[in-house]
């Protein structure tokens, strides 16, 4: 044996024992020779196992079946750490050099005052290498193409820019980079495919998938201009794509574009991906065909030839579809994550109260969850009225008031009816200390739990730069006592900024109009819209809603549907007989 030691199973070295001497000295001549013959043959270092197996099959044919098997076995062993062709790198180089100094010249002759090469004709190597040889070759930059494409560029990113502006006005800069490094990915895979020759270059298509992203993180109209223009540039690009894969995996982009934005769940995004493959599969089955029948003129007679061609290319490319909505599904956690987005989904997974955020504000400070849950229906109600964002705006204010854990028993709602211990400290100016301080350590808490900057947005500008009026008015009463100035009203504005949107600024009018019918009591309809009414009126009035795109005329609705819903949470239920309240005694 020269090889590795083998290690035979029980079972196999059994069949060996079972031979008889005549036949084990079959067995072990012929496993000698075919090792002797292959080693012959040469043997390189690094050969594949399955070359080796079927070398060894061919001189063990004459063995039966087990015993073959447990042959093969021990010459594998055999020739697992042996070879005996070794590459002589300096003989190779100098029979190299022996080659080269033996090839003939090749000449190509170029007769005077005859063309090398006419108009529109495919140059050959021959051509190529005489027109370089007279400086004919005119390799050059096309400045006429050149400009073309730099106009057309810069005219899409224009229309892709004014559209954003339109639709999607808030845009950072990490935006941008994202979309710009999506867009790319759609250009860059297929040329990549293409380029190295693979087979699936046509599958390469991710349409589907950035549409998906673009419509889930911004807007789906933003979504749907960029499939259009991105589908406009490889159509004049990418030569070798059938125009059937991109129709279809544009038409598929188109359906992933408009629907992903609306989308709530996981579930309802996988069924998206089911639509998304349909769709393609359906485009390009249809295209095709439509191609087939123009070419033929009729289809009657190939019907079944048809079918058998195209319907296996149009699943594939339908499973392409499915696929690449898998693959967005996948990469979008970590895209929110690192360029700080939000999603439906990710709102509908921020909103659900067994979060251990929200979890650990109910516990720590239950009179402020119940505060906040009461704003979050005013101000969900209304976003819904107002066609605004709902489920930012639930979202957002589920975590607007975390800052108050730093110190619950600060503020009056989770006191449980106890001492006020503002009273104790007596002390406007430190009182309001506290009270600033749930909208810094709120930010701070938020940056600690890592929430979106969308959601850490509502927790400041919830009191923008309202007035704390109680102790205000505390401290100007004592400064009048005491015979001091008045206090400056900035000490005690909250610092800001006031709403910079819409979801925002609806939820600052709910959290102020909450406390305000909360602490009313026997409030009846009327009493409760004119209350309403007087708030809006005064945050319009002192300036917290003009960075909030929120409309003086939208008030009146908003102040509507405050009450209806207060209405509905306060609702009056019949008095029960004091009978039925007694208990009854069994004899």
């Amino acid at each position: 044996q020269v090889g590795n030691k083998p290690q035979l199973e029980t079972e196999e070295i059994i069949t060996l024992i079972n031979l008889q001497p005549s036949s084990w000295q079959i067995v072990k001549t012929t496993i000698q020779d075919s090792a002797d013959k292959i080693l012959t043959q040469g043997v390189v270092p690094g050969l594949p196992t399955n070359i080796k197996q079927a070398a060894i099959a061919k001189h063990l044919k004459n063995l039966s079946t087990p015993v073959a098997a447990v042959a093969e076995k021990l010459l594998l062993s055999t020739l697992e750490s042996e070879y005996n062709l070794v590459k002589d790198e300096k003989r190779t180089e100098e029979e190299a050099r022996n080659a080269a100094k033996k090839t003939e010249p090749v000449y190509f002759i170029v007769e005077e005052g005859k063309p090398i090469v006419r108009a529109k004709q495919v140059i050959n190597a021959y051509q190529a290498e005489a027109l370089e040889h007279f400086g004919l070759s005119g390799w050059k930059i096309n400045y006429f193409w050149l400009i073309i494409w730099v106009v057309l560029i810069s005219g899409i990113i224009t229309i892709f820019t004014l559209i954003q502006r339109r639709v999607y006005p808030n845009f950072r800069r990490r935006d941008y980079i994202l979309l710009w490094f999506l867009s790319l990915t759609t250009l860059i895979l297929p040329t990549i495919f293409e380029h190295y020759h693979l087979r699936a270059a046509n599958l390469a298509l991710n349409l589907p998938a950035i549409a998906l992203l673009t419509s889930s993180f911004y807007n789906p109209l933003l979504a749907i201009s960029q499939v259009i223009l991105l589908s406009f540039l490889m159509a004049l690009n990418l030569e070798s794509i059938p125009w059937s894969i991109l129709i279809g995996s544009t038409v598929g982009a188109l359906v992933a574009g408009g629907v992903a934005h609306h989308m709530r769940s996981r579930e309802g995004m996988a069924r998206l991906g089911v639509a998304i493959g349909l769709t393609q599969a359906g485009v390009y089955f249809c295209s095709q065909l439509l191609l087939t029948t123009l070419v033929t003129g009729t289809i009657d007679d190939n019907i079944e030839k048809i079918w058998q061609t195209l319907l296996p290319g149009a699943i594939i490319f339908g499973l392409a579809g499915l696929a690449w909505n898998i693959f967005a599904l996948g990469i979008s956690p970590y895209l929110e994550r690192v360029f700080d987005l939000v999603t439906p989904i990710r709102l509908a997974e921020l909103s659900n109260p067994n979060i251990p955020l929200l979890k650990q504000l109910a516990t720590k400070t239950p009179g402020t969850f119940q505060h906040t849950m009461s704003v979050a229906s005013l101000a969900e109600a209304a976003a819904r009225e107002l066609n605004c964002n709902v489920e930012l705006t639930r979202a957002g204010t589920l975590y607007h008031d975390i800052g108050k854990m730093h110190d619950p028993l600060g503020f009056i709602e989770n006191q449980k009816g106890g001492p006020n211990k503002h009273d104790q400290i007596n002390d406007p100016y430190e009182s309001v200390k506290i009270i600033k301080k749930h909208v810094s350590e709120g930010l701070v808490i938020a940056r600690k739990h890592r929430l979106p900057k969308l959601i850490r947005d509502f927790i400041p500008e919830h009191q923008g730069t309202l007035l704390i009026a109680y102790f205000y008015h505390q401290a100007k009463e004592q400064a009048e006592t005491q015979g001091k100035p008045p206090p400056l009203e900035s000490d005690f504005r909250y610092p800001g900024p006031i709403p910079q949107s819409r979801e925002a600024g609806i939820m600052m009018l709910a959290d102020g109009c909450e406390a305000a019918l909360r602490s009313l009591k026997d409030m009846n309809p009327q009493k409760a819209l004119h209350v309403v009414t007087k708030i809006l009126k005064a945050r319009w009035q002192d300036g917290q809603l003009a960075d909030s795109q929120l409309k003086y005329e939208e008030l009146p609705r908003i102040a509507d549907i405050f009450v209806e819903v207060w209405q509905q949470c306060n609702h009056k239920r019949i008095s029960y007989p004091k009978e039925a309240l007694e208990v009854k005694q069994n004899n």
